[in-house]
């Protein structure tokens, strides 16, 4: 969706909001899909001082496969995005500003970006999940290990002295 602005660029104090449901589903993470629910953007754009300001909350719920131990759970997702909004670029290093084309912008390009940059690089059930058992394949968050401990013959002789 563009969002239009023209109607707030020379107007202080003006604002536009707006709310839209985006589709993320084809967004890819190493094979996996986690938006596949709808994700929600509700902003505005306010003209402060002569300045436009974009703020928005970008908000969902993933469906995640834990990193560590392969368990499937469902993970909110909540964003706040800030950018400034300009019609030329005086500093073309800045990221931080949005440059306008024709007084609109795409904001369903914006909502994506932001949701891209911010997910998180590795997913957890929960912060202490322990994993898999890499011998015997035991989820350790709910049973223990079913590996037989051997004793490496260099240290039996230790095991004596216990």
């Amino acid at each position: 969706m563009r969002l239009d602005v023209r109607s707030v660029i020379h107007t202080p104090g003006g604002g536009i909001e707006f709310k839209e449901e985006l589709d993320f589903s084809d967004v890819d993470f190493g094979g996996v899909y986690p938006a596949v629910r709808p994700v929600s953007v509700v902003g505005a754009v306010r003209n402060i001082a002569g300045m436009l300001r974009l703020t928005a909350d970008v908000d969902t719920e993933l469906s995640c496969v834990c990193d560590r131990c392969g368990t499937r759970f469902d993970k909110p997702f909540r964003l706040s995005v800030e950018r400034m909004l300009a019609e030329e670029l005086e500093d073309e290093a800045n990221d931080d500003i949005l440059l306008l084309d024709d007084g609109t912008f795409d904001l369903d390009e914006l909502a994506r970006e932001a949701f891209i940059l911010n997910m998180d690089t590795k997913m957890l059930c929960r912060e202490d999940c322990r994993g898999l058992c890499s011998g015997c394949g035991a989820n350790l968050n709910f049973e223990a290990c079913r590996c037989q401990k051997t004793v490496d013959p260099r240290w039996a002789a230790l095991q004596n002295l216990l």
